[in-house]
């Protein structure tokens, strides 16, 4: 998620369409896992958690499995960000595994944004001081492009073309009591104190 926005932001999303759009990835999972048997979904905090609950869920009825039968766990990246030194201090989130761990499983990372490929890069090295999945996916809700590392959402929700002007706000219903993605653009510092 980007910094908070000054202008008022236009919605490219709301909750229907988030609803559309993870049912569709839930399904693009499915085909490309081939049932899906072994997948468990860590979302990285806060807002990607949400996300990967709610696949877990569109996965389990999708192929007529018990609610919480889809394992679903979170992964704080918080000690593995290539910006600690830059950045204040940020309190820790919570790393959750799910019982059977990792080991030989298809992992599915989940995120709200997509943007410098920084966020994941630490997930990846994170999960690699976990375990050995057999596989790494990875499912966002928004990809809004500028990468700075070679890397590519598997399962994309929506392709959002932005400027490095533009912020992309997702709200959760779960943590901001709405879903809904927004667009805005980000707060720039007067010139010379203008």
């Amino acid at each position: 998620m980007d910094a908070h926005t000054s202008s008022p932001a236009r919605s490219v999303l709301e909750a229907p369409d988030i609803a559309r759009v993870l049912t569709r990835i839930a399904h693009e999972i499915v085909e490309r896992a081939k049932g899906a048997d072994d997948v468990v979904f860590l979302g990285i905090p806060t807002r990607g958690v949400h996300l990967a609950r709610r696949l877990a869920a569109r996965l389990e009825e999708i192929t007529d499995r018990a609610p919480g039968e889809v394992p679903v766990g979170s992964l704080d990246i918080t000690m593995y960000r290539d910006d600690l030194r830059l950045r204040p201090a940020r309190a820790l989130a919570r790393t959750e595994i799910p019982g059977d761990g990792i080991d030989g499983r298809l992992v599915v990372l989940v995120d709200d944004v997509l943007f410098s490929g920084r966020t994941i890069r630490a997930a990846l090295d994170a999960l690699g001081d976990i375990g050995r999945p057999r596989a790494v996916q990875l499912a966002v809700l928004v990809d809004r492009g500028h990468r700075e590392l070679p890397i590519r959402a598997d399962y994309v929700g929506k392709n959002l073309p932005t400027s490095l002007r533009e912020t992309v706000k997702v709200q959760l219903t779960e943590e901001d009591g709405r879903d809904s993605v927004l667009l805005g653009l980000r707060e720039t510092a007067p010139a010379d104190g203008q």
